[in-house]
């Protein structure tokens, strides 16, 4: 599983290496802080866990523009 990170296509699909690795590290830390997994985690380590969550489209990184739209439109609730 870990052997796709060498492959381009993963590093496409998120939009380069910086945000690949910004993406792994906060999924990371979300499942060592007890996020449920949104895939099948028999027998894979929490860092396949997230590659596979990546590679079925389960999540993909947000913008910081992304991010503060979403905190307004908390607000205006």
């Amino acid at each position: 599983m870990i052997e796709i990170l060498k492959d381009d296509h993963i590093i496409r699909k998120i939009g380069g290496r910086f945000k690949l690795t910004a993406l792994i590290q906060r999924r990371l830390v979300e499942l060592m802080q007890g996020a449920r997994p949104m895939v099948e985690t028999r027998g894979l380590t929490d860092m396949e866990v997230v590659v596979k969550e990546i590679m079925e489209g389960k999540i993909e990184p947000v913008m910081a523009d992304e991010t503060a739209e979403a905190d307004e439109d908390a607000l205006d609730v």
